[in-house]
């Protein structure tokens, strides 16, 4: 709607005279420019003129702020209407119970409607004291009679229009928005991470799109990045102007960034969407309610002020359809939020919301405007009658401050004057830089600099010319950081903070809000609750120690499982085992952990959106994670070990352990076959020493696993896909599960037909199918060591000896009898290998040893210390064992322990000590013989000897 020609858009006419003389003199014609000039005035005519009034404001900005809660106290509006998410209207009330800023969120852990890849789905709005949505909600809630209206797309909508699907409604955007030059990027702070990876709804976006036009902005302004420029060009100058200046200056900066954006439809088709829906709810809230429009404000960037949609206005049509939402479960609440968090969020300059909240603190002293606060606010300085009583005027009263500015009907022409006005420096903005140059002084000598009153002198002065070489009328804190770098940094950083971190933190620093106790959902107030014992305060940020002496006060050992709960829920460092582990079938009695729940409050926030209590969430995500596609049977069984260790349910554990056997009769892969065999051992071990029967899922598991493997077992050997680890762990899984299985109807012909069937080509498998056939009795020790002994005296074959050598370190996973023959088979690779092949092949056999896991390193080393001599000075004359080893077993032991006693060496001495054993033993085997005089064994116990060499070895060595 255009108001050229028209009597009553004479307050504009004379700018619009001015515009097009300007046109047409800087431009080649009055065409050029008129398009864009005269439609920025008809943009602020338009909106000047709209019944309701129009309030436009710029995120996280003083002056914004300082304007808005003038405004409200000179007009009191009855209803306002807030660009904010609609579905966010609950929360605000519970803000009064944290310390700002905090960000409004929704969150929905499970999608139903969007691609699974996106959950969870997040987003956030975060809210500052020195905002405008800020004074809006304070004046709505504490005032009787004023309701706010949240008019804004809700979160649903917000990613059912995100350009990120692939697949989107024909009506909706495709593609990304334009790219913009980017502020310089924040030092990565942990703060900096408090929202996380959620979409950031910004009330009163207003930046330049046009990538060439902030850059010339930039440029001509002399300033490094745009949070500069608004401060010194937008934010300085309207922190003293009238309501009417503010709000044509701020229609004026919307509609130009708006008629100067690129030409991207699909911006601006989300834009367009984005107020059509805005104003669509703003008539049926007024026709639902009949509301005046008189009383009512709406609150919303200048970007979306500066509308030309038909939708716009009360009197707009009535066209638009709003989609309805999918079905995605949304929860709300409200997280901590940060100055570095908004920052990086958004885009901005390192420091520039925390110089906005020092401006907003000057401004209000400057101005003597009261800001509206809600009352019991944490971190505010006024009590709560005198917030009360400020921010609270009873509807209809008198006016506050000045009178009520003249009716929108009849709006005045603020900006001829506002442009043509120069910036004015008075004593007071003296006053406070040299307050800062004092105090940014005392910092640096805090801080190891060797500052001094001649410094501050510097910083002072320089200040002054940087800015005025800049063109400033007055030091604006970007050119005072700069003064102070320039006169104080010097050469080099002595502390961990350089000048601008110092500057930083003396101008207020990162503020970090906190959600109140009872803003909390039902979940994190339950934590508090069951921690309290501790005597902690857990709302608080950094860490802080927890000792708890469970043998001393058993109740402890409720909060120690909540806080191993958390340990699993939470991410790193917010609950962390100092002294303490957690096992199947062990507890600690002592435990020490480090906590740091209050600065992980937003992770503790966003599990209260998924049950009431951390076991139910535990419960929640253990089930999802068993059954999820990607899930494997190591998996399942991870989930039913974390069900026993942190739940304790043992009905859950069932539940999951039927879903591992399902997950693992599916699989045709055996990449996780060592983690399968590590968990389903630890579990038997746990079943067996704390139940009196196995539970029928793991019995039917091992049988399942038995023939499963059995099966694959041939294929694996010769595949490439599968490694020798893998196929080690299939061995160990089908050996030491042999016996439970074969009690279970399992046939041992399936396993022994499997190592028949398989045909190896690698040397590691190789050597693994060798210890199979050991262990199944196919293939006897002497052979092995002949084989062995073959590939040593073979040229040809030797470079490939250390392979076959790793191939027997893995054989110990399923066959750990075989660890004396690995120790001789190693210590003759050492022997006889040539240094250019035994050198590097010893960083493979110690990483083959890292990967399996200590066990395997231990059996070597325990092997070793037995066999090899305890003192260097009897290495000389010690002869290995298995040198010149023979067939009879008697004679090896003799040559173990040349002590000149009986063939039978110690195991004769122990058979003796037992002869009632041994004769019941010997009639078992078929063994007769006579015990002879003086107790030594006969020739019934040396005929057990010689039957059975390598479990008379084994006896042996343990007899020491």
């Amino acid at each position: 709607m255009s108001a050229r020609g028209d009597s009553v858009a004479a307050p504009f006419d004379a700018l619009r005279s001015q515009l097009q003389e300007a046109a047409t003199r800087f431009a080649d014609g009055p065409d050029a420019l008129e398009g864009i000039l005269l439609g920025i005035v008809d943009d602020v005519d338009r909106a000047v003129r709209e019944p309701l009034e129009i309030f436009p404001v710029c995120h996280h900005s003083p002056a914004s702020a300082i304007a808005m809660a003038r405004r409200l106290r000179e007009k009191q509006p009855k209803t306002i209407y807030l660009e904010l998410c609609e579905d966010m209207a609950p929360l605000l009330p519970e803000l009064r119970n944290c310390k700002l800023p905090v960000a409004v969120q929704s969150f929905a852990s499970e999608v139903d409607g969007f691609p699974l890849d996106w959950a969870p789905l997040s987003v956030v709005a975060p809210i500052t004291e020195a905002s405008a949505e800020y004074q809006a909600i304070a004046y709505a809630l504490e005032t009787p009679g004023v309701e706010i209206v949240l008019v804004d797309w809700s979160s649903d909508h917000v990613f059912q229009w995100d350009p990120r699907s692939s697949e989107p409604p024909t009506e909706l955007p495709t593609e990304p928005a334009a790219e913009l030059p980017t502020e310089p990027a924040a030092e990565p702070l942990e703060e900096a991470a408090l929202h996380g990876d959620a979409v950031g709804v910004e009330i009163g976006d207003l930046r330049p799109r046009f990538a060439e036009l902030e850059e010339h902005l930039l440029r001509h302004g002399r300033v490094r990045h745009w949070s500069e420029w608004w401060h010194q060009y937008v934010e300085t100058p309207l922190g003293d102007s009238g309501h009417d200046t503010y709000r044509q200056v701020m229609l004026l900066i919307g509609s130009l960034f708006r008629r100067l954006a690129p030409g991207d439809p699909h911006r601006v088709r989300v834009d367009e969407d984005r107020e059509r829906y805005m104003w669509t709810r703003i008539r049926e809230h007024l026709t639902a309610t009949g509301t005046d429009p008189a009383d009512g404000l709406y609150v919303c960037g200048a970007f979306h002020a500066a509308s030309r949609v038909a939708e716009f206005g009360v009197e707009g049509t009535d066209t638009f359809e709003i989609t309805p939402s999918s079905a995605t479960k949304w929860r709300h609440g409200l997280i901590p939020s940060s100055h570095a968090a908004i920052e990086a969020q958004f885009g901005l300059a390192p420091g520039s919301v925390s110089i906005a909240a020092t401006t907003w603190g000057t401004n209000l002293k400057r101005t003597g405007v009261k800001p509206f606060r809600l009352e019991g606010q944490a971190g505010t300085k006024k009590s709560a009658a005198k917030a009360k009583k400020a921010a609270a005027p009873a509807v209809g009263s008198a006016p506050v401050a000045v009178p009520v500015p003249a009716p929108a009907s009849a709006p005045s022409d603020q900006l001829s004057g506002f442009l043509r006005r120069p910036p004015v420096l008075d004593g007071l903005d003296e006053a406070e830089l040299l307050g800062w140059s004092v105090d940014i002084v005392r910092a640096a000598r805090r801080n190891g600099y060797l500052a001094s009153t001649a410094d501050a002198i510097a910083v002072f002065e320089t200040s002054i010319l940087l800015a005025g070489m800049r063109d400033r009328a007055k030091p604006t804190p970007y050119d005072f950081q700069d003064a102070a770098v320039t006169c104080i940094e010097k050469d080099s950083v002595p502390g961990r903070r350089d000048v601008r971190r110092l500057v930083e933190a003396m101008m207020g620093g990162d503020r970090v809000g906190q959600v109140g106790y009872d803003a909390l959902p039902p979940l994190a107030r339950d934590v508090h609750d069951r921690l309290a014992p501790l005597n902690l305060r857990l709302d608080q940020r950094g860490v802080q120690r927890a000792l708890l002496d469970i043998a001393g006060r058993p109740e402890l050992a409720a909060c120690s499982d909540v806080l191993w709960m958390l340990r699993r829920l939470l991410p790193d460092g917010a609950a962390r085992p100092i002294m303490g582990e957690r096992k199947l079938g062990e507890r600690s009695l002592q435990e020490s952990w480090d906590l740091a729940i209050g600065t992980h409050q937003r992770a503790l926030i966003e599990l209260g959106y998924e049950g009431v209590s951390i076991e139910q969430v535990l419960e929640q995500r253990l089930r999802r994670k068993a059954n999820g596609p990607q899930a494997t049977a190591a998996v399942a069984l991870e989930a039913v070990e974390d069900a026993l260790l942190y739940l304790g349910s043992h009905r859950l554990a069932d539940e999951l352990g039927t879903r591992a056997l399902q997950v693992l009769s599916a699989e045709r892969s055996v990449d996780d076959a060592p983690e399968v065999l590590r968990r389903t051992r630890r579990l038997l071990a746990f079943y067996r020493t704390t139940e009196p029967a196995l539970p029928g899922w793991i019995e039917t598991f091992a049988k399942t696993g038995y023939a499963h493997y059995c099966t694959l077992l041939p294929t694996a050997f010769t595949s490439e896909d599968a490694g020798v680890r893998q196929v080690a762990a299939m061995l160990g899984f089908l050996f030491s599960m042999e016996s439970l299985a074969l009690s279970l109807g399992c046939d041992r012909s399936q396993l022994e037909l499997a190592v028949a069937q398989a045909h190896p080509e690698e040397p590691e498998k190789i050597a693994l199918l060798w210890a199979a056939r050991v262990h199944l009795g196919t293939l006897s020790r002497s052979d092995l060591r002949d084989r062995c002994d073959e590939l040593l005296d073979n040229p040809l074959v030797l470079p490939a000896y250390p392979r076959y050598i790793s191939g027997l370190v893995h054989a110990l996973e399923p066959v750990p009898g075989l660890v004396d023959f690995v120790v001789e088979a190693v210590s003759n690779a050492f022997g006889r290998l040539p240094d250019p092949l035994l050198l590097p092949w010893l960083p493979t056999l110690i990483m083959a040893l890292r990967k399996s896991g200590a066990d395997l390193a231990s059996l070597l080393v325990r092997e070793a210390g037995r066999v090899f001599p305890a003192r260097l000075d009897v290495l000389d004359e010690w002869v290995a064992p298995w040198k010149g080893e023979t067939a009879d077993p008697t004679a090896a032991l003799s040559r173990r322990h040349p002590a000149g006693r009986d063939p039978g060496g110690p195991l004769g001495a122990l058979l003796a000590q037992h002869p009632a054993t041994c004769d019941a033993v010997a009639g078992l085997l078929g063994c007769e013989g006579e015990w002879e005089v003086g107790g030594q064994a006969g020739q019934g116990g040396l005929e057990i000897v010689t039957r059975y060499p390598d479990t008379a070895m084994a006896l042996a060595g343990l007899a020491g």
